[in-house]
């Protein structure tokens, strides 16, 4: 199993943290620019932790030379069953330098939105280190 499932699957939010490059750039499913930055990535990582429930990955998918990976998943959000999937790319180190996740169907991906938008300010105060 892949170090990043591991540590989803764990919960392991130091674990996580610690697989993410300084220069990360997160990409939102449900917002429009990305987040640039181990801090806020992060703290969105935390904040899904915390907002997604019976959350599981289903599949994995990598290419030949490891560097690049998809991780299906499923779970619940406010009661809307979601399914996605986490891609993620890999820099020489062997951190995630890109992270972008896309969610179907659109409802669950609204209820996504709602949910994280309520988690919003303290996304913002973590990153911020307050």
């Amino acid at each position: 199993m892949h170090p990043f499932r591991q540590a989803v699957e764990d919960r392991d939010e130091k674990a996580i943290e610690a697989l993410l490059a300084d220069e990360v750039v997160f990409t939102s499913p449900v917002a429009f620019k990305p987040y640039p930055g181990k801090a806020i990535t992060a703290a969105i990582l935390r904040g899904v932790l915390r907002v997604f429930e019976d959350f599981t990955y289903v599949r994995e998918i990598a290419s030949p030379d490891g560097r690049d990976h998809a991780f299906v998943f499923t779970a619940t959000v406010a009661g809307k069953k979601i399914q996605g999937c986490d891609f993620l790319h890999f820099d020489e180190e062997g951190l995630i330098d890109d992270f972008t996740v896309m969610v179907r169907p659109l409802s669950a991906a609204q209820a996504l939105s709602e949910a994280m938008g309520a988690q919003f300010d303290r996304i913002a105060r973590e990153a911020a280190g307050q």
